[in-house]
């Protein structure tokens, strides 16, 4: 591989209780913009593949660099100085949390624009060449040969430039990829099957949540929020496919934690209790933006239209 340092291909892989077409394993790519992402988006949805014998590789486009210190009890001197390191290793324990292989492709953290200045560092990763951002994740792609891959929309989720920027990348790679002409030293063509946008942060989730802890009598962290955020039908009716993942949300908050600079242990997130979470939402949601299979909308399952259930043995 020619992607930045660090990382493991390599996923905590268990029996698989489904294959492809082929009898190989189901594999899952998905790629974010900076360490922590894998964790606040879909997390859940990676725990219970990884537990169904999924393999499932996050690629991490950029290494974080320029984020804040979000989490107060972490915001000191000596954690900031040495932000790189910390949060590549914060990386690692949420990689081993989930059971995933993950790979950084070594882009510079564009950091978010605050104030009357919105210019973007020279050297970032928004402001790289499409060409040359695609390539490495092209070559992730054919060396790892997911069926499926996920990403964000054109918004990012919300508006940071490297999420926007990781939409781009992705959907150049997703097309790219399958085509011998395109980046022909970078690997033997792949294509893979089904491109997803993740859709976990979204105002109906948040609303019912919100809802569910009044009920209880408990104070709702969210109140402030949902007065500043519109409702948005268009918005919600993008989503075509709802994981029921409530089992594994225990597993996405352990991986939240393990980015311990990124996550306030007492934050809004933490207050609502989790089994308000699994029995108000017990579902993630995504996006299916490109399929070359056949499925039906709604669907319930990312590997719809590829899966097929398990013979004795597996070529992969």
């Amino acid at each position: 591989m020619t992607t930045g340092a660090g990382g493991s291909m390599t996923a905590m892989s268990r029996p698989p209780l489904r294959v492809d077409a082929q009898g190989e394993r189901l594999r899952l790519l998905h790629v974010h913009a900076h360490p922590d992402d894998e964790a606040s988006k879909g997390a859940a949805t990676t725990a219970k593949y990884v537990a169904e014998g999924v393999d499932v590789l996050v690629v991490t486009c950029t290494g974080g660099e320029r984020g804040s210190i979000l989490n107060p009890a972490m915001d000191r001197p000596d954690i900031l100085a040495n932000i790189a390191d910390i949060r590549r290793q914060e990386m690692d324990r949420a990689r081993e949390i989930l059971g995933i292989g993950q790979v950084w492709l070594g882009f510079v953290d564009s950091g978010l624009p605050e104030g009357d200045d919105q210019q973007l560092p020279e050297v970032c990763f928004a402001r790289t060449d499409i060409a040359e951002a695609v390539a490495p994740l092209v070559e992730v792609i054919r060396s790892f040969r997911p069926h499926v891959m996920t990403t964000y929309d054109e918004s990012g989720g919300y508006p940071h430039p490297d999420h926007i920027m990781s939409h781009k990348v992705s959907v150049a790679a997703f097309a790219a990829a399958g085509d011998p002409d395109a980046y022909p030293e970078r690997g033997v063509a792949w294509q893979p099957l089904k491109l997803y946008y993740s859709f976990t942060s979204n105002r109906e989730r948040t609303m019912a949540l919100h809802r569910a802890m009044l009920a209880r009598g408990l104070e709702s962290p969210y109140a402030e929020r949902l007065r500043n955020w519109p409702e948005d039908p268009e918005h919600a009716a993008h989503i075509t496919t709802r994981i029921a993942c409530a089992e594994y949300f225990n597993v996405r908050d352990r991986a939240l934690l393990a980015h311990a600079t990124q996550v306030d242990p007492d934050g809004p997130w933490f207050a609502v209790p989790l089994d308000v979470h699994k029995s108000t939402w017990p579902t993630e949601e995504w996006e299916l933006a490109r399929s070359l299979v056949d499925t039906s909308i709604p669907e319930d399952d990312l590997f719809a239209g590829i899966a097929e259930p398990a013979a004795s043995r597996v070529s992969a």
